[in-house]
């Protein structure tokens, strides 16, 4: 109580700017600002990315045909409705922030949650981010080098620059954040409307060549589809990220699962028009062989204009990069309150009313991947942990309701959903085994050794001296401007 009373004592003394309009005053907290809108938009925004305009052949590779492809596209859209319907389930049940980890804690206790913490903080979200951002500050950069190649220093500083005002945007203020995810996410629905709507009126004209006999001539296989259903479940992930900032949510029992089935059943739209788009103007032949699909659409149908598809790339991958970390510092913060990071984690900014420390962690560990680590190689090692954390948090979700049957639940789904859920993450992980066993065995072997970190650092509480002096310094709290939330 001394040392609290010491912190907010020094904290309050010192000369301070004027405070933020945003924050309101009375207890410093992380305030309920994120309604229905702001919450389609952080899903939305995180799930389409780069992906559906530069290269979403994956499932076109794996199927062997038009037709095929679009039915795998439906079908992930559905399969992605399930596991987003579980989560609405354990996001109004469980009204914490936190997401997976969140989950898991409560279902299987801390040592299980400890672990998928351990792998995101040191691999899968500073990874993840980075590559991210790669794609804006190449895109962000490409109309000013066509047709030239942009040099790779310039895109590291372009992608340090997008990286270093995304941690600035989420540390300032929610707000802000919230607003420009909304902005960013209409900009992506934008780009995805310039692609689907000329698509259609060619398609509407009689452009109906490329889908004839769209389901004959196919090469499907069964090692082939699987994979097509893997790249399909992967452009559709991101329905949870509302889940790690349910404590931020305005009336969580009813905005939750609403923004969650209204934003998959508009990407489901989205990714589907798109595609067809696409096969109305170019060959299954030409798409595969394409760099950029959504440039190669442009050239084609709009001339001159293909020069604003990157623009659009480098907006949607802002919009990513900004609604990931959002949810990222949350799931950063419950951690810390729960004793499995240190404390300073779960302060809040005493103007702010951000978990600033838990945004900017992340900020070292990524632009040291981005310009030391080898990026790609690391995120082969450690994405399918995701489907594999995924399935045990729905899986918890099944098993609370045996072990905990008269837990409020205000939205519950039929069993069936997250059974069928749980099992496709599951097969997704039996097939990262068999289809790449080296890397997969690696990534196993890198998230196992949480298991001696959870005993060394939480049990046993033998972190280096040094870290704890420096993270338990009130010096350090001064400097940010943090002190710890009010309940």
């Amino acid at each position: 109580v001394g040392l609290q009373s010491e912190i907010r004592v020094c904290v309050w003394d010192t000369p301070v700017p004027k405070e933020d309009p945003d924050s309101p005053h009375g207890k410093v907290e992380l305030k309920k600002k994120v309604t229905l809108l702001r919450g389609i938009s952080i899903i939305i925004g995180t799930i389409i990315g780069a992906g559906i305009f530069i290269s979403p052949k994956g499932i076109l590779k794996n199927s062997g045909s038009v037709g095929i492809s679009l039915v795998v596209w439906i079908a992930c859209g559905v399969l992605s409705l399930f596991g987003a319907l579980s989560y609405a389930e354990l996001g109004t049940s469980i009204k914490k922030s936190g997401g997976h980890y969140t989950y898991i804690l409560e279902a299987f206790g801390p040592q299980m949650a400890f672990i998928r913490l351990w792998a995101d903080i040191i691999a899968i979200r500073p990874a993840g981010l980075a590559v991210i951002s790669l794609a804006f500050g190449q895109y962000i950069l490409e109309p000013i080098f066509m047709p030239c190649g942009v040099p790779e220093i310039a895109i590291k500083l372009a992608t340090s620059i997008g990286i270093t005002s995304v941690m600035y945007l989420n540390s300032m203020s929610t707000s802000w954040t919230n607003r420009i995810q909304i902005f960013l996410t209409f900009c992506k629905l934008l780009a995805v409307a310039t692609i689907v709507v000329p698509g259609l009126y060619m398609l509407f004209k009689g452009e109906t060549r490329n889908f004839e006999n769209a389901f004959e001539g196919s090469n499907i296989k069964l090692s082939g589809l699987p994979l097509a259903f893997y790249s399909g479940m992967y452009a559709y992930s991101g329905w949870f990220y509302l889940n790690f900032v349910t404590e931020e949510v305005e009336n969580p029992e009813k905005t939750v699962p609403l923004a969650i089935c209204i934003s998959i059943a508009i990407v489901t739209s989205c990714y589907v028009l798109t595609n067809v788009a696409y096969y109305t103007v170019m060959s299954a032949e030409e798409l595969l062989a394409s760099q950029s699909v959504a440039v190669t659409f442009a050239e084609k149908t709009m001339g001159n204009f293909s020069v604003a598809v990157p623009v659009f790339v480098a907006l949607s991958c802002f919009g990513t990069m900004n609604g990931c970390l959002f949810a990222f510092s949350r799931m950063f913060y419950v951690a810390s309150r729960e004793g499995h990071l240190p404390e300073v984690l779960s302060m809040i900014h005493v103007r702010r009313h951000t978990p600033l420390a838990a945004v900017i962690i992340l900020y070292p560990m990524t632009v040291f991947q981005l310009f030391v680590g080898d990026i790609y190689s690391l995120l082969n090692f450690m994405s399918f942990l995701r489907w594999l954390f995924i399935g045990v948090a729905v899986l918890g979700l099944i098993y609370m309701r045996y072990t905990r049957p008269d837990m409020p639940r205000p939205f519950k789904v039929p069993l069936f959903i997250p059974a069928i859920f749980s099992l496709t993450c599951f097969f997704m992980v039996f097939l990262s085994l068999y289809s790449d066993p080296v890397n997969t065995g690696i990534g196993f072997a890198i998230s196992l050794t949480g298991i001696p970190a959870y005993y060394i650092f939480i049990v046993f509480d033998r972190r280096p001296k040094w870290l704890q002096k420096s993270l338990g310094n009130t010096s350090v709290q001064i400097v940010l401007e943090v002190i710890p939330a009010e309940h």
